[in-house]
């Protein structure tokens, strides 16, 4: 597809372009453009791509400008003024400051330039030193007191993809980071003893926590856990590593329940353990399928940590359910309800379903030696790093 790639790089190089009047996505921007433009610059070594990620992540600096450093949700890159999204209350929220790590950190040693690094180093060091109830970390965080927000735990929406950087960073790094590595781990633990529960069934989960009280669901969103769990279980603490495994595989498991007990064979937003309800949504806004990719991204993971050919069975059924029923004349669409056939598309084909599930699912029937997890880091965007060489890698830029 070299015509395509020079098509849409003369496109990069003459009509990209984020100087906008407008609140952009601190989280959404970096996992996206700052992310994908790192990514094709360690494939190309085009000089251009790196300008790119550089002229994104400066547009972005300006959203560290609070009293304490952790950064706004929300940059107009215009004024360079930052605020906070309005239903957060004035807080940031974890996965958004916890999930620039790895793109500021590569950024700063491709750059030689420390700025980046320095950012989010700071942000990191603050939340390790929080006191924090029973070693887990909240989803909301004042930029301005540094104080945790409302007492909501969740390794889906709002806390997710935090947890993904701090095992990922130290990956990055060579496993050099031992700051990462402590911080992934003890989060880990703390989630195992509060917040991992198991079904009347045996349907492993892990459920959120609101104030001291459980909530007996997951998010689509969560699913990513089981790839995570299974991923570092080769770094576990102690004699953990098969505990790990076996955490990702139920996890994984849970999530195809998920995705078998549908209509559809393609798993709802959110779904409950509750009495007789197991692995299945609730509510209608709850019934949709936005092509999201975590359920297939584990799948991915655990067929390369294990070879067991069951992830690639599982995978190939999300690909047949894929093309029943979210395929159309032109492109691919979101549906209102897994439980409902024929499907309603909510005609929204997300840039996630290019970026994450179609390349999870591609990654999955190729061959090991394509983006081997011992060479590469995939954000969470799926956007590939190569791992950074040696013990120099921090150092480097410190």
């Amino acid at each position: 597809m070299e015509d395509e790639f020079e098509r849409a790089r003369e496109w990069v190089r003459t009509k990209f372009d984020l100087k906008v009047s407008s609140d952009l996505s601190l989280f959404e921007i970096n996992i996206r453009y700052v992310a994908g433009f790192i990514s094709i610059y360690t494939m190309t070594q085009d000089q251009l791509f790196l300008d790119k990620a550089k002229e994104c992540a400066d547009l972005l600096l300006p959203a560290f400008n609070s009293p304490s450093g952790i950064p706004y949700s929300l940059i107009n890159p215009i004024t360079g003024g930052g605020k906070s999204w309005g239903w957060a209350g004035g807080s940031s929220i974890l996965a958004e400051i916890g999930t620039l790590h790895l793109e500021f950190l590569y950024l700063s040693y491709l750059t030689n330039d420390p700025v980046y690094y320095e950012k989010v180093r700071n942000v990191r060091t603050i939340l390790k030193d929080l006191p924090k109830n029973n070693g887990l970390y909240p989803n909301y965080i004042n930029p301005h007191s540094k104080s945790w927000g409302q007492a909501h735990m969740s390794l889906g929406a709002l806390g997710d993809s935090f947890y993904e950087y701090l095992y990922k960073t130290y990956l990055l790094t060579s496993r050099t980071d031992a700051n990462s590595k402590e911080m992934y781990f003890d989060a880990m633990e703390a989630i195992r003893n509060h917040m991992l529960k198991r079904s009347s069934t045996g349907l492993l989960f892990i459920a959120d926590l609101k104030n001291g009280r459980t909530e007996n669901k997951m998010d689509h969103l969560g699913c990513f856990s089981g790839g995570l769990f299974a991923l570092s279980s080769i770094d576990a603490p102690g004699t953990m590593n098969s505990d790990y495994l076996e955490i990702g595989e139920e996890l994984t498991k849970t999530c195809h329940e998920s995705y078998d007990r549908s209509d559809t064979k393609l798993g709802p937003e959110v779904f409950y353990f509750n009495g007789g309800i197991e692995a299945r949504a609730n509510r209608p806004n709850e019934y949709v399928y936005l092509l999201r990719p975590e359920t297939v991204e584990s799948y991915f993971v655990l067929w390369r940590v294990t070879g067991k050919q069951l992830y690639r069975d599982w995978a190939w059924e999300a690909v047949l359910a894929l093309e029943k029923h979210t395929r159309t004349e032109n492109g691919y669409s979101g549906i209102r309800s897994v439980y409902s056939i024929p499907t309603q598309f909510d005609d929204v084909q997300q840039s996630f379903f290019l970026a994450e599930t179609l390349k999870y699912l591609f990654l999955t029937f190729s061959d090991n030696s394509v983006y081997p997890l011992d060479k590469w880091v995939f954000n969470t965007e799926a956007h590939p790093f190569p791992i950074m060489p040696g013990v120099d890698s921090i150092s480097k830029i410190i």
